[in-house]
């Protein structure tokens, strides 16, 4: 993803990417400021941009899940 455009979307707070070089597996766990900023961003079609921009690059197509924070330290 594009971190400048992500940085101009409502609420975001950062994304994390997170690499198996092994397997070749990824997750990328994007944070923001509020669930209602999550949302919003989805409906946008932002998420749904960067995915097609990065498609080829993926063996199967993305999960996409929402999960609340329940320990930040």
């Amino acid at each position: 993803m594009r971190i400048p455009a992500a940085k101009s979307q409502k609420g975001y707070k950062g994304i994390l990417l997170l690499t198996d070089r092994k397997t070749g597996k990824g997750i990328s766990v994007a944070m923001w400021e509020s669930e209602q900023d999550a949302i919003a961003n989805d409906k946008s079609g932002y998420y749904q941009q960067q995915v097609a921009r990065f498609k080829d690059y993926f063996a199967k197509p993305p999960v996409q899940e929402g999960y609340e924070v329940s320990i930040q330290a």
